[in-house]
């Protein structure tokens, strides 16, 4: 049995953003109940020098539809990153899995050996189709979606692994 570029990317993408908003659906009950301004949770980061909740959503976002878009050769949308409140990101998530769900398995299908290219800060980077799915964006998309869940859950939210796996 062969697995495809598809089914490793968009589903798991979309499994992951479904999770997260998930929990962000929590942390605002949580900021609700306990009379917490949700500013405050949505800009709290885990160590000064991290990212907020609020960006590490975004990148989570903007690694997965620029991930199939790349793996697709079509142009991703651009989000303005403007995006504070609970609300304004699940209606972010909301968005991006909408968009990954527009593709279809034979536009990503193939692109194992593809050749892309990210203008990184470290300068250009160059990767093939199954290297950059299997170790750029899942591995950035799982970081920033696990960051956004400890400073949750460092900030009080009751979740545990199951909010983050999801429904099995």
């Amino acid at each position: 049995m062969t697995i495809s570029m598809y089914q490793v990317s968009v589903p798991g993408f979309i499994r992951a953003l479904t999770n997260l908003s998930a929990i962000l659906a929590k942390a605002a009950a949580h900021a609700e109940a306990r009379k917490i301004d949700p500013l405050v949770l949505t800009g709290t980061r885990l160590f000064p020098d991290m990212f907020p909740l609020s960006r590490q959503v975004q990148i989570a976002t903007d690694m997965t539809k620029n991930g199939a878009a790349r793996l697709a050769g079509v142009e991703a949308p651009k989000f303005e990153d403007t995006e504070t409140s609970f609300a304004e990101l699940e209606a972010r998530i909301a968005k991006t899995i909408d968009y990954l769900k527009s593709f279809k398995a034979e536009q990503i299908d193939g692109s194992e050996g593809k050749e892309i290219m990210l203008k990184l800060p470290s300068g250009p980077t160059h990767f093939e189709g199954l290297d950059y799915l299997l170790g750029f964006v899942l591995p950035n998309l799982y970081f920033h979606v696990a960051t956004a869940y400890d400073i949750l859950r460092s900030s009080g939210v009751e979740l545990g692994k199951a909010d983050f796996l999801g429904k099995l």
